[in-house]
């Protein structure tokens, strides 16, 4: 069997935690940040995990 090839692009947005699971950081946090109240700009800082249906997708992009 040949090596499997990771996708570049998607190994700079996913991580794989400990478990398994898929990590990927939230969108609109880039620019026209001071219409965005500060709760938001806070909240959209933190990590999330993939959804589940997209999951299976993430995980063929990034085997290793």
């Amino acid at each position: 069997m040949p090596k499997l090839k990771t996708h570049k692009g998607a190994a700079k947005r996913f991580k794989k935690t400990g478990t398994g699971k898929v990590k990927r950081s939230k969108a609109f946090l880039r620019h026209i940040l001071t219409s965005k109240e500060k709760k938001r700009k806070s909240q959209l800082g933190t990590s999330t995990l993939v959804s589940d249906a997209d999951t299976p997708k993430v995980k063929r992009m990034i085997p290793y």
